[in-house]
């Protein structure tokens, strides 16, 4: 298959549906997934990753339960700006349990991908209690600058906040190199951006955070959390830069 470039990514639209069934394998079904699947393919393509094939039914999971999605609970704290484009937005998040995984691949979409295609094998059945357990939003990319402060650090952890349900007895993933992890509260500064997520267009959305909160001490440099709340085959999908408050 001929590599599609990101500009033929944008015209692709959304995701097709996932058939309706009861999960029996009917031609409609397997036709729906397929399309599904050689989307996702596409997708994977311009992140110069290769889609295994038994992403497929993970991949047709959460297309069907594409519209329960529980949200990450935090306190919106304060919100500066007057306009959406400029606005940014301080919140606490409480402690909490997140299904945890850290890639060190060459570009850093090739690490986010292989780490949600990962959580998204936990999230549909490769765990301890053999179900979907549901998804929660935003999923966070942690990633830290090199000291010049011009280029990301390989290692990037993605973690998926467990649901409430699961938050007491976090479900064993199968996969050893998934961590359930007690993650503390946290406080912090946000912008909302759209569109692909890569090492150029995160670096140029830190500048501009920067230049939009001017000189402050009380957020760390280096450090810092792109959240995404659509999957990876959503183009134009939201996200935020999430500068980390310093303890108080």
């Amino acid at each position: 298959m001929a590599r599609i470039t990101l500009e033929d990514l944008e015209q692709l639209g959304e995701e097709p549906a996932a058939a309706e069934g009861d999960g029996s394998g009917s031609e409609d079904e397997q036709e729906g997934e397929g399309r599904l699947f050689a989307h996702w393919e596409a997708v994977a393509s311009t992140h110069r990753v290769s889609l295994p094939r038994d992403m497929a039914g993970p991949i047709a999971q959460m297309a069907r339960h594409r519209h329960a999605r529980e949200p990450v609970p935090y306190v919106s704290l304060s919100e500066h700006g007057k306009c959406e484009e400029a606005a940014y937005e301080e919140r606490r998040y409480p402690a909490g349990k997140w299904a945890c995984v850290t890639m060190g691949e060459p570009m850093y979409e090739q690490s986010i991908s292989m780490s949600f295609m990962k959580l998204m094998r936990y999230i549909c059945k490769e765990n301890s209690v053999g179900c979907h357990l549901g998804m929660t939003v935003p999923v966070l990319n942690e990633i830290h600058l090199t000291k010049e402060g011009t280029e990301l650090e390989r290692e990037v952890l993605t973690a998926y906040y467990l649901p409430g349900v699961f938050q007491e007895n976090p479900p064993v993933p199968m996969d050893p190199e998934i961590h359930i992890i007690e993650r503390a509260p946290l406080r912090v500064i946000t912008r909302v951006f759209y569109g692909m997520t890569t090492e150029e267009t995160i670096l140029r959305e830190i500048s501009l955070f920067w230049e939009l909160l001017g000189s402050t001490d009380m957020v760390l440099q280096g450090t810092y959390i792109v959240a995404s709340y659509e999957n990876p085959s959503v183009p134009q999908r939201r996200n935020e830069i999430w500068f980390i408050c310093r303890a108080e």
